[in-house]
């Protein structure tokens, strides 16, 4: 096939490489197994084969600065100087010890002069915590959120984008640098003094934004692509107006320099307006989230406005439909013209995972339904070919787009006539507890008589390299059932042991037998496949490897019943059962695009709802169905909202109202802002909701103090996603912040997430330290 005369982009492609290199990359850094000049050299290495692939396959719109160490949006905080004072940089580039702390924290006996950062001499201060984490929109992808201070300055403190651009230049790539745009930095950022608006900095903030646009120039980039994506959301005046500063002052300093603005995530609705009188070359359009769009957008549109049509799913794994798609695309070519159109992706590819073809143990119908980014390459440049050079010229690709599509839709693994008949026979009364949550509360005090401010765990504990081979062993074959199942029965029992050794008053088995908390479940129920190397980035090093939902879901047997039965054998004290729930599994999963989410969701809950009443039947007594994905679900727009809530809340009822008043049961939510959600966290009714608090400082329990939320609340207060070991003084800060917020008899005391990816040494310091803030904070309240 002949390389398309219609331009076609990618915005981003995957960074963890293949086989996840840059992981082992970082982590090797950071243990001090090799030195930053391997890391160095590792990410270069995957910067060239990125390159080297897109090109290879056709892709004429190249992008660079798309690669990160650990986070683009920290990336940019690096790149303008917006760090802060904790980490001790004293202005000039930042150095890689100073950017990982900010992702990371520093331990105070951390090793200097190294990936495992400590004081580096420039330096950063010892025992730092992290920057604050969040979900990046409505991804399963995290960024660190800028912090900025009043007196805010910024400066030009890494060329990481010019370096790239001219990195790639030297191998022979002319790219398309990447830049998150300024607005959206500062949209995304938050400070610590709720006066400070951040858009209030954007007069400070552009100069350095002109700065690198001008490098970028000098040294030979013709189009940079400034990412936007804050005009899919609600804006106000004030955005709109920042918008229109930020654009014409670049647009001012730099004439000739081409601006492709670049939304996704949904459509541009209200703010179209605003998108098409900014004084930029090119708007990408997401027409996967918002197809409606196109014709709209074509129509208003200056001719002379290059637009970039995002119409395969960045987001999503399943093969196009191409044919059906250059109906729609045909139209809007002709009457534009090929040198006012590009074809790309609805947003980067980082979200999808790098190459189908490696999965050489999928069954081949559902494999030939896939497409991972180097597929939708292929994808991008056969629409490209066709609309540039006609059909004709990709009949065999197109054919065989044509195919998979009517094989999928018609295979019987997709659908089940009981899973239907089931979800039609669901009733309203199947949503709602026995009784409210007071009288639940009652009995369930008598039931456990535990102490003030219990503790507890979210659920998993470290996945060491033993646990891991034990499991590599076992799947190749290696290691029979029966030692498989002695192996974690030892770590069960171990783990077990330790809890009751430290003091922690409900425990956990630790989930040393599950790979991941929605695979392990996705894998027991119907409608869901796995892929060996589908992974992607959910930050840093840190990766997932979501199941792919292609059919309806049923549990064909027990799931988690055996090992809860065994762990609560080795203890007299509450062992939760755990389990994950179903708006999470849907939103880390792959889901299927030919039903509404909130019919897969409901299939999903129906079968959670038969595992929580086989727990309670085994004598379960508390039950946590974690929702770490709920937040992270909901629509970008408000107007939106209402609906997702309803659904995501009723599936979430549904499979845990069907209990007894003494069976309490819990939930889990990763990182969230909860003001504008606390309505419907307050009807799940779950009677102990725990979250992720301790990095922003219990900020987030101001939600639950504004609305009187009468539940129980665990915040978290150890932050699991950095190696420091906060010490007894600052959890029983964070716990002193918690009682200012709520009421004792409403706190837990846990870390802020599961256990799995942190190391022993890290995990039980840390929750010694735990159990000793609680008992000070016990003394306290007396």
């Amino acid at each position: 096939m002949s390389v398309s005369s219609l331009p076609i982009a990618t915005l981003g492609t995957p960074r963890i490489g293949p086989r996840r290199e840059l992981k082992a990359a970082l982590e090797s850094c950071w243990s001090g197994k090799s030195a930053e000049a391997a890391l160095l050299e590792a990410a270069a290495g995957l910067r060239a084969a990125n390159w080297a692939r897109q090109k290879a396959k056709g892709i004429t719109v190249i992008p660079s600065n798309d690669f990160s160490l650990y986070d683009q949006v920290l990336d940019t905080s690096a790149m303008v100087g917006a760090i802060p004072a904790i980490y001790g940089w004293k202005g000039g580039p930042v150095p890689l010890s100073t950017y990982f702390a900010m992702a990371r924290g520093t331990q105070g006996d951390a090793h200097p002069q190294s990936c495992a950062h400590g004081s580096d001499g420039d330096g950063h201060a010892h025992g730092a915590p992290a920057q604050e984490m969040t979900k990046w929109f409505d991804t399963n992808y995290h960024y660190m959120v800028p912090e900025f201070a009043n007196g805010q300055s910024f400066e030009l403190s890494c060329l990481k984008p010019v370096d790239e651009f001219r990195e790639a230049k030297a191998l022979g790539h002319h790219t398309r640098p990447v830049l998150l745009g300024p607005v959206t930095y500062l949209k995304l950022g938050k400070s610590k003094d709720a006066s400070l608006d951040p858009l209030s900095l954007l007069p400070r903030l552009l100069p350095v934004y002109i700065d690198v646009l001008r490098l970028l120039a000098v040294s030979g980039a013709e189009w940079v692509q400034v990412d936007e994506p804050c005009l899919v959301l609600d804006l106000d005046n004030a955005t709109r107006d920042a918008l229109r500063q930020a654009y014409d002052h670049l647009a001012h300093a730099l004439p000739h320099l081409k601006i492709m603005l670049t939304t996704y995530f949904g459509g541009l609705g209200d703010n179209l307006d605003t998108a098409l009188s900014l004084p930029v070359s090119g708007l990408h359009l997401d027409l996967v989230r918002a197809p409606e769009q196109l014709e709209t957008v074509a129509a208003k549109a200056p001719q002379e406005l290059v637009l970039s049509l995002g119409v395969i799913d960045g987001r999503n794994i399943w093969r196009t439909d191409l044919p059906a798609l250059l109906d729609r695309l045909e139209p809007v070519v002709a009457k534009r013209g090929t040198d006012n159109v590009q074809i790309a992706p609805s947003c980067s590819l980082l979200h999808v995972p790098v190459d189908v073809a490696l999965e050489t143990g999928l069954d081949p119908d559902l494999k030939s339904w896939l497409a991972f980014s180097v597929q939708k390459m292929s994808e991008l440049v056969t629409l490209g070919t066709a609309l540039a050079e006609g059909r004709a010229s990709v009949q065999d690709e197109l054919g065989a787009a044509a195919t998979a599509a009517a094989t999928r839709k018609a295979s019987s693994r997709v659908h089940d006539i009981e899973v239907a008949r089931r979800v039609k026979g669901t009733t309203a009364d199947m949503t709602k507890r026995n009784s409210d949550f007071a009288e639940r509360a009652k009995a369930q005090r008598e039931r456990f008589n535990l102490p003030a401010f219990p503790t507890t765990t979210i659920g998993s504990f470290p996945q060491t390299a033993e646990v891991r081979k034990a499991r590599a062993v076992h799947a190749r074959g290696a290691m029979s059932d029966a030692d498989y199942e002695k192996f974690l029965q030892d770590e069960t029992a171990r783990a077990i042991r330790w809890q009751e050794e430290i003091g922690l008053d409900v425990l956990v088995h630790g989930e040393f037998e599950r790979n991941d908390m929605v695979q392990y479940f996705g894998e027991q129920l119907s409608g869901f496949a796995f892929t060996k190397h589908g992974w992607v980035q959910s930050y840093g090093s840190r990766c997932v490897r979501p199941p792919i939902l292609y059919g309806d879901v049923s549990r064909p047997k027990p799931m988690t019943v055996g090992w809860w039965k065994y762990a609560q054998s080795k203890t007299a004290k509450p062992m939760k059962g755990m389990l994950t729930g179903p708006v999470t599994i849907l939103n880390w999963s792959f889901v299927r695009d030919d039903v509404p989410r909130s019919l897969a969701c409901r299939q999903i809950a129906l079968a959670i709802r038969d595992e929580v009443a086989d727990l309670e039947k085994a004598g379960a007594t508390m039950i946590q169905i974690d929702e770490a994905a709920l937040r992270e679900g909901m629509p970008l727009r408000r107007s939106e909202w209402k609906a997702y809530l309803d659904w995501a809340v009723e599936c979430f009822r549904l499979c845990s109202t069907g209990v007894a008043n003494t069976t309490q049961i819990h939930t889990h939510m990763c990182y969230s802002e909860f003001n504008d959600i606390i309505d419907a966290i307050a009807a799940m009714d779950a009677d102990v909701i725990s979250i992720e608090t301790s990095r922003s400082k219990m900020e987030l329990l101001d939600a639950f103090r504004s609305y009187k939320y009468p539940n129980e609340i665990g915040p978290g207060v150890y932050d699991i996603h950095s190696p420091r070991v906060p010490t007894v003084d600052e959890m029983t800060d964070l716990l002193r912040l918690a009682r200012q917020r709520l009421s004792d008899g409403q706190l837990w005391i846990n870390p802020d997430c599961g256990l799995k990816t942190r190391q022993w040494d890290e995990v039980r310091p840390a929750l010694v330290n735990m159990v000793a803030a609680a008992k000070r904070t016990r003394h306290l309240a007396r």
